[in-house]
């Protein structure tokens, strides 16, 4: 787990800058505080900041070169079945300088070229530089784990671990995508990929291959896509079958991620899915796990933690548990730095609870494991069940997810920032139109898992636990778990009020009372009703010059949200106020 980076020059001779390269490198010390380095490579260069998992030696030091062969690699994330790669392709003659999975991906490369990723277990993003060719391949996994960024002007490309290393390294295009902007304040905060809300940076879609060759030309592929289709035995298959291979998936899917030089332990809500991790390491005969449960203040009479679940498990299981308490001062005094460490603004507001966690969850360990995907992969979310038997797809999932429609986000946004058409609409309706989900509920969770899930919960995840130099690992996210899922029938996901297959595979393992209660969010009541100071900083920010300059939204809107803001929530019970404010902030932070 690290930051990578780099630099791509096509024209007229020019070489990298391994000045801009160090100015990304550097601002993705906390990814990687144990160590860094940068190779130039003539008109090509990387960088690399290391946080030391897998061979702690200096063997696997990156960027890592194969003289040889020929090849430098930059690599960020984690290959689970490095083992057994390595084994088979020593099998076929390579041989190997260090014990890390760095070297694996560069060797797997060399001996099966662009079929090599479909072979991964794992989360991954790099890029790899052929010295005969000249090409560079970027590559990222396939749910976008890991990130990997992108600005490019005619004759040079930057790529990098995250969205500020790039604008670190200077010549940016700042402003704001208006299609980006449409995505933000319609679905959430999700901006799909290739976008992000700055017009001059990109992202690389999930499971994605980039080939660039040296005149600056490029292909694209994918290597891997989720499946919805299933035959008919499937269709016909028992609940009680279903569960079976759910928690035979499940459990070779945490079993891998244990994988580490370093002790692993697990971020527990206290929910099914994070719960269900650490029962399963129990299982296969975990001792002394490290767990980690988080909580904040009350709101309003909302609660802010779910304590007596995490309590629950942690003493089912024996774990040596830690319970983070943050006090509302606390938390506001650390939401700049959350907000300036996202990559792009995210507006939920467990960042800020990932965030402080992450911090104290570091001082002790270097990897976890955490529930995020179950809900997207199991059906777990309330917009699922309206969908079932729908004749209209795309408007019950609008009604239920989207934070506005096009018509309201015309009365928000000032007119010059509004989208020419209903952007959002049309890249729903676009992806569900796809062939291979013929259910409406299909349709959505397939969306949910390419895209949403991608650009909000993984993003969010990644973003808070590096800015600490923390690796989480996701089980539910396993690919091979989730092609299982795809097989599910939607009528078995949605029972018992969603994820029903997951909770009846959890039975065999997790005290009824985790199962069995309502639902939890990451509570963060403070942020869910604005007020007091948490109203302050919304109003400075959105009030600031920086703000009337870029002028996004119209003054009355945001009048009428200083006024009650608790009176103005979305779809998913969010704050507006919070939502907009929140943009603001980023983008000053990130001094665009």
């Amino acid at each position: 787990m690290c930051g990578i980076c780099g630099e791509i020059r096509f024209k007229g001779g020019a070489m990298a800058s391994g000045a801009a390269i160090e100015r990304m490198a550097d601002a993705m010390a906390r990814r990687g505080p144990d160590g860094g380095g940068i190779v130039l490579r003539g008109r090509v260069g990387f960088g690399h900041r290391r946080l030391k998992i897998i061979d702690l030696s200096e063997a696997s030091a990156q960027p890592f070169v194969d003289t040889h062969l020929g090849m430098t690699i930059a690599f960020n994330g984690c290959i689970y079945n490095y083992p057994e790669l390595r084994t088979e392709l020593e099998g076929k003659g390579h041989r190997f300088a260090s014990r890390g999975d760095t070297e694996v991906i560069l060797k797997a490369w060399a001996e099966w070229g662009p079929e090599a990723p479909k072979r991964f277990h794992g989360m991954f993003a790099f890029a790899l530089h052929e010295r005969d060719t000249g090409r560079v391949t970027l590559v990222r996994d396939r749910f976008g784990i890991k990130p990997l960024y992108y600005s490019q002007t005619g004759d040079r490309l930057r790529f990098a671990s995250t969205l500020p290393a790039l604008l670190a390294a200077g010549d940016v295009d700042t402003s704001i995508d208006r299609v980006a902007l449409h995505h933000y304040m319609t679905w959430h905060a999700v901006v799909p990929a290739p976008r992000t809300i700055l017009a001059g940076v990109r992202k690389l879609p999930a499971a994605t291959i980039r080939v660039i060759e040296p005149d600056g030309t490029s292909r694209a592929s994918l290597f891997w896509e989720p499946s919805f289709e299933r035959s008919a035995e499937d269709a016909r298959r028992p609940m009680a079958e279903w569960q079976e291979m759910v928690l035979d998936g499940l459990r070779t899917a945490v079993r891998r991620r244990m994988v580490a030089d370093v002790p692993v332990g697990v971020l527990l809500s206290g929910g099914v899915d994070s719960s269900l991790i650490v029962g399963l390491l129990a299982e296969q005969g975990q001792k002394g796990l490290a767990t980690y449960s988080i909580g904040f203040e009350e709101a309003n009479g909302e609660k802010g933690d779910e304590f007596v679940y995490s309590d629950l498990i942690a003493r089912e299981y024996g774990t040596d548990h830690h319970k983070i308490f943050i006090p509302s001062d606390e938390m506001r005094v650390n939401l700049p730095d959350a907000i300036a460490a996202m990559s792009e603004p995210m507006v939920s507001y467990d960042n800020i609870g990932f965030y402080l966690l992450s911090r104290e969850v570091s001082k002790t360990i270097k990897v976890v494991q955490s529930g995020q995907g179950a809900d997207e992969v199991f059906g777990g979310y309330h917009w699922y069940p309206p969908m079932q038997d729908s004749n209209d797809p795309v408007a019950a999932y609008m009604d239920t997810f989207f934070d506005r429609s096009h018509a309201t986000l015309a009365q928000h946004l000032a007119p010059e920032w509004l989208a020419d058409r209903d952007e959002s609409r049309a890249f729903v309706e676009a992806h569900f139109a796809r062939p291979g989900a013929d259910d409406p509920v299909d349709k959505a969770l397939r969306l949910d898992t390419n895209v949403m899930l991608v650009d909000d919960p993984v993003k969010r995840v990644d973003s808070q636990t590096m800015a600490w130099g923390l690796e989480a690992r996701v089980p539910f996210l396993d690919h091979e778990l989730v092609e299982l899922a795809g097989r599910i029938p939607a009528r078995h996901k949605l029972a018992q009020g969603g994820k029903g297959v997951l909770k009846e595979a959890a039975r065999q393992v997790l005290p009824a009372a985790v199962i069995d209660r309502k639902k939890g969010y990451f509570p963060v009541p403070a942020l869910k009703y604005v007020d007091g100071p948490y109203l302050e900083m919304c109003r400075d920010a959105l009030t600031s010059d920086a703000a009337r300059e870029r002028g996004l939204f119209r003054p009355e809107y945001l009048d009428t949200l200083f006024a009650a803001p608790s009176e103005h929530v979305t779809r998913l019970r969010g704050s507006e106020l919070w939502q907009v404010a929140l943009l603001e902030m980023w983008l000053q932070a990130q001094g665009a």
